[in-house]
């Protein structure tokens, strides 16, 4: 369980007292505890969703849901983000061209979502499962390389250090040095914030790969897909779905993640494991 006697500001994350037993002993102490408020996304004035979320790195968060969700086809048609402060949690108000925005008349969802659950609240099959452009990047990643994005990770996880709250996810380039993480109590949000980092920094999906330290459901595949990531490392299973999404999208998936080993589930080429035919 973690544990800091640090009291300086960390962002997504607040002190709260706890009463902790070990062996027997009693300690009143505070520890960090992560964040999670209600973050409404409105489009051209309209609701369109409310995520569970950690209130960090929105503007990302605001841009990758925008991409990944199909509000925008480029960066471009994001016009503004007004991040506005309610009583109840945040609103993230985005402004798209007009005719997307009309476009959303279609796609209106209950306002019900879980913690970064994107497809929570979908009222139409078509509105969840869409089906992404296919991937065209084709990079060789291998073994070296997912072992140093995995052993990285700890180092750039400050949320999860001092909460154990968190999930991670992270942009390696082709040696494995992880060049972006994003974290959030969910694991879409988590990968929404990098997917708008990666476009707001201006850095290439075509020769790394992306890591999270979650499951790779449905939509992470999706997300990822529709990010242009050729790449999907996972450090948990897919789902029988995310195997079929990234089959058909062109998206090399890899699962149980780990330094020393891995399972390859789709377009296993990109993949070059150590010799002797080791993962």
């Amino acid at each position: 369980m973690p544990e800091s006697t640090d009291d300086s500001p960390l962002p997504g994350a607040v002190r709260r007292p706890v009463a902790r037993w070990r062996a027997g002993s009693l300690a009143e102490r505070s520890d960090w505890i992560a964040e999670e408020v209600p973050v409404a996304v409105l489009c051209n004035g309209r609701d369109f969703a409310v995520m569970m979320a950690t209130p960090t790195d929105l503007e990302d968060f605001a841009l990758g849901f925008a991409l990944s969700e199909g509000l925008i086809g480029s960066p471009d048609e994001l016009l503004a983000v007004a991040l506005q402060p309610q009583l109840e949690g945040l609103t993230l108000a985005l402004t798209l061209p007009p005719a997307r925005a009309a476009a959303l008349t279609q796609r209106e969802r209950s306002l019900e979502g879980r913690s970064g659950c994107g497809v929570c609240g979908s009222r139409r099959l078509e509105d969840l499962l869409r089906v992404p452009p296919r991937v065209t990047a084709d990079p060789r990643i291998d073994a070296a390389a997912v072992d140093a994005a995995l052993t990285g990770l700890a180092a750039h996880q400050s949320l999860a250090a001092a909460t154990g709250a968190t999930h991670a996810a992270a942009w390696a380039d082709a040696d494995g040095r992880i060049r972006l993480l994003r974290e959030d109590v969910g694991r879409h949000n988590a990968l929404d914030k990098l997917i708008g980092a990666l476009h707001r920094g201006g850095i290439g999906r075509g020769d790394g790969f992306a890591v999270v330290t979650s499951r790779a459901s449905y939509e992470m595949a999706m997300k990822a897909a529709s990010a242009g990531i050729a790449v999907l490392a996972a450090i948990s299973a897919p789902t029988a779905l995310a195997i079929a999404l990234a089959d058909s999208a062109g998206l090399t998936l890899i699962g149980f993640a780990r330094p020393g080993g891995c399972a390859v589930y789709t377009h296993a080429g990109r993949y070059v494991g150590r010799p002797g035919g080791e993962p």
